[in-house]
C-alpha cells in the first residue's frame, strides 16, 4: 500500500501546487488569457477517464494500470516541467491528468483487492488522509520551489517520488488476475461517457467566465452533454459489458452514496475554495497567510479521515458515522454563513476546523459502503463512480457557488454609487475610478499593491483634505468587506442546504454488516451476524437491492 499511496499522494499534490507557481508562469509565457487552464485541463482529464478505468481494472486488474498511470503521470511532469510556452504547458497537464485519473479510479479498489469489507475501513481512512496531507504541503512546496529555484520544479519534483512508487507497486502490489472469459470492453459506451462529461464540465467551467450561462456555446455544450447522456443510457443498456453498468443504481446503497457524494462534492468544494478569500478580503490576512488558512481544516479532515477508518473496521458499522459526520458539517458550514466583516480569525478557524471534521469523518464512508455492498468484479466499476460523483460534485460546486457570489456582489455593487465616501474619493482621485468597481477591481482595492497605491496617493493631499478623504477611503473600504463578506457568506449558506441535504439523504443508506472475508457474497455477514437466514429477506430488502 505504500506505493499505492505515493502515487495517490503525487496525482492529488498537483491538484494544488501549480497555484502558487501560476503568477511566475504567466509572467514567463505571457499567456494570462489561458490561465485557468493550466488547472482545468488537469481536472478536466484526470476526471473524465475514471470510470473507464475503473471498468477497465475490472477486466485486466489493477496493477497494470496504476503502473501505466505512474509513467504517464511521469512523462506529464517531465513535459510540463521543459514546456516552451502556455499551450504545451497546457496540454501536458492534460497528459498528467489523464495518469492522475487512472491513479483516482484504481487506489481506493485496490483496498477492496486486498483487505476485506471488515479491515478496509482504516485503509479508506488513510487514502483519505493522504488527500487531506496533499493539500497541505502543495501550496507551501509549490510557492518554496517557485521561489528558491524554478516553476518548472513543480513538476519535476514528481520524478523521484514517482520512481519510488514505481519501484514499490511493482515489487510489493500482487497482481490479482480476473476472469475476463467472455468479457470484452464497451468501446461504443466510454465514447459517449467521455463525450458527456467533456461537454457538461467545459460548460461548467466556462460558464460565467468566458461565456454567459445562457450564451450559444454553454447551452450547446449542455445540450450536447444531455444527447450524450441519453445515448449512453441507450448503449449501456444493450451491452454484455457495459462501461458503467446501469444495475448499479438499482443497488440502494450504491444510489444513495452516488447522491451524498455529489452533495457533498458540491457543497465542500465549492465553499472551500471561497475561505482564503474571504480571509483576505474580509478579514485582513495578508497573502502569505491566507494561502495557507485551510490548515486547520484540512487538518481536522486528516484526523477524522482516519479515526472514522478504525472506527467503522472496529465496529463493523458505518451509518451512523455518516449521518453524525454530515450532522456536523451542515452546522459548521450554517455557521460559516453567519460571518461577519467583524468575524475574528480564530473565529473563522474554528468553524473551519468543525467543517473538515464532519467531512472528514464521512468521505471514506461511503467508498466503504458501496464496496461493501457488490462482488469483487464490479469493484472497479463501483468505486470510480464513488469519485467521478464526487468530481463531477465538486465542479458543479464551484462552478455554480461561483455564479452566486457574483450575482450577490454585483447587487451589493449596485448600491455603492450613492455612498458618499466613493464620491469623495473620486474627486479627489479621479484616476482611480471607484465609482466603476467591479469585482475585480474591488479585489485589488482591498489587496496589496491596489491599496497601497490609493494610500499613497492620498498622502500626497493637502493635510486638510487628506485626512477627510482618508476618512471617506476606510468608510469605503469598509463597505467593501461588507459587501464581500455577504457575497462570500450566502455561498456558505448554500452549501450549508446541500449538505443537509446528504444528511437527510444518508438516512436512507442501508447498512449491511462488513464483510470479514472476501470469499462472503454482500449480505451474508449480515444474515449470520442480525440472525437472519440467508434468503429470507423480505421481498425487495435483499442486499444489493433497491
Amino acid at each position: 500500500m505504500l506505493g499505492v499511496m505515493l502515487a495517490l499522494f503525487l496525482a492529488a499534490l498537483d491538484q494544488t501546487i501549480v497555484a502558487t507557481a501560476l503568477p511566475r508562469i504567466v509572467q514567463e509565457f505571457h499567456g494570462l488569457q489561458h490561465l485557468s487552464w493550466v488547472v482545468a485541463s488537469y481536472l478536466l482529464a484526470s476526471t473524465v477517464v475514471v470510470p473507464i478505468y475503473g471498468k477497465l481494472s475490472d477486466l485486466y486488474g489493477r496493477k497494470p494500470f496504476i503502473l501505466s498511470a505512474i509513467v504517464l503521470f511521469l512523462v506529464g511532469s517531465v513535459l510540463s516541467g521543459i514546456s516552451r510556452n502556455m499551450s504545451q504547458l497546457v496540454f501536458f497537464r492534460a497528459i498528467q491528468g489523464l495518469g492522475a485519473g487512472a491513479i483516482f479510479a484504481n487506489a481506493f479498489a485496490v483496498v477492496g483487492d486486498l483487505y476485506p469489507p471488515a479491515e478496509r475501513g482504516r485503509w479508506q481512512g488513510l487514502l483519505g488522509g493522504v488527500f487531506g496531507l496533499s493539500s497541505i504541503v502543495g501550496p507551501t512546496l509549490g510557492g518554496w520551489l517557485t521561489d528558491t529555484a524554478s516553476w518548472r520544479w513543480n513538476f519535476f519534483i514528481n520524478i523521484p517520488v514517482g520512481i519510488v512508487a514505481f519501484a514499490a507497486v511493482g515489487s510489493l502490489l500482487p497482481h490479482i488476475e480476473p476472469d475476463r472469459k467472455g468479457r470484452s470492453i464497451d468501446y461504443a459506451g466510454a465514447l459517449l461517457l467521455t463525450v458527456a462529461l467533456v461537454s457538461l464540465l467545459l460548460g461548467l467551467i466556462w460558464g460565467g467566465t468566458q461565456y454567459a450561462w445562457g450564451s450559444r456555446p454553454i447551452l450547446g455544450l449542455f445540450g450536447l452533454a444531455l444527447a450524450a447522456t441519453a445515448l449512453f443510457t441507450f448503449v449501456e443498456g444493450r451491452v454484455e459489458e457495459p462501461i458503467l453498468p446501469l444495475s448499479l443504481f438499482s443497488n440502494r446503497i450504491f444510489t444513495v452514496s452516488m447522491v451524498a457524494l455529489f452533495l457533498v462534492g458540491i457543497g465542500m468544494f465549492g465553499s472551500i475554495v471561497f475561505i482564503p478569500l474571504y480571509a483576505q478580503l474580509v478579514l485582513g490576512v495578508n497573502a502569505t497567510h491566507s494561502g495557507t488558512i485551510l490548515t486547520p481544516l484540512t487538518l481536522a479532515f486528516v484526523t477524522a479521515s482516519v479515526i472514522s477508518g478504525q472506527l467503522t473496521s472496529r465496529t463493523g458499522r458505518y451509518k451512523s458515522v455518516a449521518v453524525v459526520g454530515l450532522a456536523l458539517a451542515t452546522v459548521a458550514l450554517f455557521a460559516m454563513s453567519r460571518m461577519s466583516a467583524t468575524t475574528s480569525p480564530l473565529s473563522l478557524v474554528l468553524r473551519m476546523i468543525a467543517t473538515g471534521l464532519g467531512i472528514g469523518a464521512t468521505l471514506p464512508v461511503f467508498t466503504l459502503a458501496v464496496q461493501n455492498a457488490f462482488e469483487h468484479e464490479l469493484l472497479g466499476v463501483a468505486t470510480a463512480s464513488s469519485q467521478l460523483f464526487r468530481s463531477i460534485g465538486a465542479t458543479v460546486g464551484t462552478a455554480v457557488l461561483g455564479s452566486v457570489l457574483n450575482a450577490r456582489l454585483a447587487r451589493e455593487l449596485g448600491s455603492f454609487g450613492s455612498d458618499p465616501s466613493l464620491r469623495l474619493v473620486g474627486d479627489v482621485l479621479p484616476s482611480v475610478h471607484l465609482e466603476r468597481a467591479d469585482a475585480n477591481s474591488l479585489q485589488a482595492i482591498l489587496t496589496q499593491p491596489g491599496r497601497g497605491l490609493i494610500e499613497a496617493r492620498l498622502a500626497q493631499l493637502p493635510p486638510g483634505l487628506r485626512t477627510q478623504a482618508e476618512h471617506a477611503f476606510l468608510s469605503y473600504l469598509g463597505r467593501a468587506r461588507e459587501a464581500f463578506a455577504a457575497s462570500i457568506t450566502e455561498t456558505f449558506l448554500i452549501a450549508a442546504v446541500l449538505m443537509g441535504a446528504a444528511f437527510v439523504v444518508s438516512f436512507f443508506l442501508k447498512e449491511i454488516p462488513l464483510r470479514k472475508t472476501h470469499a462472503e457474497r454482500p449480505g451474508e455477514s449480515a444474515g449470520m451476524e442480525l440472525g437472519v437466514e440467508r434468503g429470507v429477506f423480505p421481498a425487495g430488502d435483499e442486499p444489493g437491492v433497491l
